[in-house]
């Protein structure tokens, strides 16, 4: 595996991207930085980490015969990715909170932005940006935020953390390849934050609703049952989980 360093960046997302339109990337070339200056989050949100403080990297992944409408997969494949690497740390109480935020201690301590380079109704390559609050402890209006170190009092060596990342990853994209597209949707399922719960939900014009969770669509829609018992899909625009 590749790994490019650096000690600042605006993005890592579109540094690697940037990087594919002047060279032959190789699969699974990854780019970390110590500081990303305008880190991007789903839907044009701000990510600010502080300097050294946390995980900030950018993995590149080529695929075969990957039609655009399983396009979701790579989100599942990262969100259980590094579910996977932090239950190795210990890290307690994980969830997927819909579409990839991951959750510990119901508190956000990880986001997802993946970027998929398509042609001809095939996903060619994705870049996975991926953002891990690690030994930053103070989030200015950011309730919800949290990171490994304000959940378990440790320190955690980041390096250390990449190199688990990369290893998960690796194992779910063999999954992927050998098509257990069923276990790794149903895995996915499983970790999703309030599955199975009543919970409110905001439409995007503000109107707030009660549902519940039932899982996914293969194109990554939320399925949730409505109080009358009839079951909708909403995408990433249409509706957003209250906690």
């Amino acid at each position: 595996m590749h790994i490019i360093k650096l000690d600042a960046i605006d993005s890592t997302n579109s540094y690697l991207r940037q990087l594919c339109t002047k060279s032959d990337v190789k699969d699974m070339t990854t780019v970390m930085t110590n500081h990303q200056v305008k880190g991007r989050g789903q839907m044009g949100a701000q990510w600010n980490s502080e300097k050294g403080k946390n995980l900030t990297c950018s993995v590149f992944k080529r695929f075969q015969g990957l039609h655009v409408d399983q396009s979701f997969y790579v989100s599942m494949i990262t969100s259980l990715a590094i579910l996977k690497t932090l239950r190795a740390f210990q890290i307690p109480k994980l969830k997927i909170k819909w579409p990839n935020d991951i959750l510990s201690e119901n508190k956000k301590i990880c986001g997802i932005l993946i970027e998929n380079l398509i042609k001809n109704n095939e996903v060619e390559a994705s870049i996975m940006g991926i953002g891990l609050n690690v030994n930053q402890v103070y989030f200015d209006q950011l309730p919800q935020a949290s990171s490994l170190m304000a959940i378990v009092g440790k320190i955690h060596d980041i390096d250390e953390l990449l190199h688990h990342l990369l290893k998960s990853l690796s194992h779910y994209f063999k999954k992927l390849e050998k098509g257990e597209l069923d276990s790794l949707k149903r895995a996915y399922e499983r970790q999703l934050f309030r599955k199975n719960k009543p919970s409110t939900f905001r439409e995007m014009n503000g109107d707030v609703f009660p549902g519940i969770i039932q899982g996914v669509e293969l194109n990554g829609k939320l399925t949730v049952k409505l109080e009358d018992e009839i079951i909708r899909s909403f995408d990433l625009k249409e509706i957003q989980l209250l906690y």
